[in-house]
């Protein structure tokens, strides 16, 4: 049986990550704080942002902004989104 965690982005019990998703402090952090599910829809939405955004992820400014869109994601504020988006609701 899997373990589940609190997920802070959906407010209820779910799939952990077996392992932290990045070192350091931060990652043991996630790991707490945030499921599987969670975390896969911020990949996939930190490729977006790269990506339209035209990052360069060496420089340190574009990483520390990131880092804090990935904050504001998971603690359901409001976040970057793509230019354009629009909802299939």
């Amino acid at each position: 049986m899997s373990k589940t965690v609190f997920c802070k982005k959906y407010k209820e019990d779910l799939p952990a990550l077996e392992i932290p998703p990045m070192p350091g402090q931060l990652g043991i952090e996630l790991q707490k704080t945030v499921s599987a599910k969670a975390w896969e829809e911020w990949k996939s939405h930190q490729v977006t942002l790269i990506n339209e955004k035209m990052l360069d992820m060496s420089d340190h400014e574009n990483r520390k902004w990131l880092i804090k869109q990935m904050h504001l994601f998971f603690d359901n504020a409001d976040y970057a989104k793509a230019d354009g988006f629009k909802s299939l609701d």
